[in-house]
């Protein structure tokens, strides 16, 4: 099943997202509440999604899928590609960073440049999005804690990411967490680790890879962070992206105002985003 968050007549609801149209899931509450309750919800919305019946997706708007997730983790480092790149080595350990609720961006928002910083950056991302999530999960279990996954772009802004050993500032400036189009469950789309990921700027294709080359596994990633921290649902993996960062060309191609930025993961679509001056 595809889930989304949508606005439509000044309401923002969840709804699932059947051929090109979205039917309302009559569930009250965010995507973290239809999540927390979904063995109970899923026959009744399978039902609902099998009757049909819903609005056009162009007369909608999308919104990130979950809007105010309680944790966004991000894992660096994590295809050989991309540590090729960044001229480091491959970790011994999973490296990872948050980005603030609030650089959170629906799909096709524009995406802000901030003020006296010029060195943004694209990273295309698979993400997981927890359902039953839990503590000390062991890699057998993972899959269950899962709920579904999303295309995720992980803006960067580079000069403030490298200005210190902690990368978290840098990664989470306002919009810089685009999200959606929707959730696709994770019975729906299968194993996780055999997806097509690219991203293209302006129509250009600058990344290209698979989840196949993760050096850390979705399944890996979700034991070693629940090893410290309880997973919640709607709490948001951003699982690592492949070579071709703006960063790593020469020369360097960051990221300008009008730029276009559409990251697209095969089964689970494109979110699309341009880049905006803020003012």
């Amino acid at each position: 099943m595809k889930l989304c968050t949508y606005t439509a007549q000044g309401q923002t609801r969840t709804g699932i997202v059947v051929d090109g149209t979205v039917i309302d899931t009559g569930v009250p509450g965010s995507m973290i509440d239809l999540i927390k309750d979904w063995d109970a919800l899923k026959p009744q919305l399978e039902a609902k999604a099998a009757a049909g019946g819903g609005v056009p997706l162009s007369s909608v708007k999308l919104e990130a899928p979950v809007q105010r997730p309680g944790k966004i983790f991000a894992i660096g480092l994590n295809y050989a590609d991309h540590i090729e790149e960044s001229k480091m080595g491959t970790p011994e350990k999973q490296v990872w960073f948050t980005k603030a609720q609030t650089s959170v961006n629906a799909p096709y928002d524009p995406i802000l440049i901030a003020r006296g910083a010029f060195t943004n950056d694209y990273e295309a991302e698979l993400v997981a999005v927890i359902g039953k999530g839990g503590k000390h999960i062991g890699g057998a279990d993972a899959p269950a804690a899962v709920f579904g996954y999303c295309v995720g772009n992980d803006v960067t802004e580079r000069m403030a990411q490298h200005a210190t050993p902690q990368w978290s500032f840098g990664k989470s400036f306002d919009t810089h967490a685009p999200m959606g189009p929707w959730i696709v469950t994770a019975d729906e789309l299968g194993d996780p680790h055999t997806l097509g990921i690219r991203c293209f700027v302006n129509g250009e294709k600058r990344q290209d890879s698979n989840t196949r080359h993760l050096v850390f596994n979705v399944w890996q990633q979700v034991e070693h962070l629940s090893m410290g921290m309880t997973l919640e649902p709607g709490d948001c993996l951003f699982t690592g992206t492949p070579g071709g960062i703006g960063a790593a060309m020469d020369p360097r191609q960051f990221l300008k105002a009008g730029d276009v930025v559409r990251t697209e993961i095969d089964g689970l679509g494109h979110i699309e985003g341009t880049m905006v001056a803020e003012g």
